[in-house]
């Protein structure tokens, strides 16, 4: 799969049936992705800012793209740092959902 591959998809609905990706598949999708890492059952990536003022427009933008895919990252803000938070809660772990968000969101900026 290649990030373009995951720019043309969109969020799927998901429940507590949903299978989580494996841990080569996760890697498998990783591997496409920039600055993304694993952290126990999520990826996450941290962004830095000229200012404050910036950080917020990249979340306002992350808000939109999440909102766009009905999939909604955890966001950490600290000042000039934003740091996205994704898995599939529902799911308790990750599903191709979180690597669709992740590929818009840095399509985004």
């Amino acid at each position: 799969m290649m990030k373009k591959d995951l720019l043309i998809k969109s969020c799927s609905s998901c429940n507590e049936k949903t299978p989580a990706l494996s841990v080569s598949e996760v890697s498998h999708y990783l591997s496409d992705l920039s600055g993304w890492s694993k952290k126990g059952l999520t990826i996450e990536k941290t962004y830095v800012f000229k200012d404050f003022k910036n950080a917020i427009l990249f979340v306002n933008q992350v808000a939109k793209v999440a909102e766009n895919e009905n999939h909604h990252p955890d966001i950490g803000i600290y000042y000039n740092k934003v740091i996205l938070i994704l898995w599939t809660h529902v799911v308790k772990g990750l599903t191709e959902n979180d690597f669709i968000l992740a590929a818009k969101i840095d399509a985004s900026l």
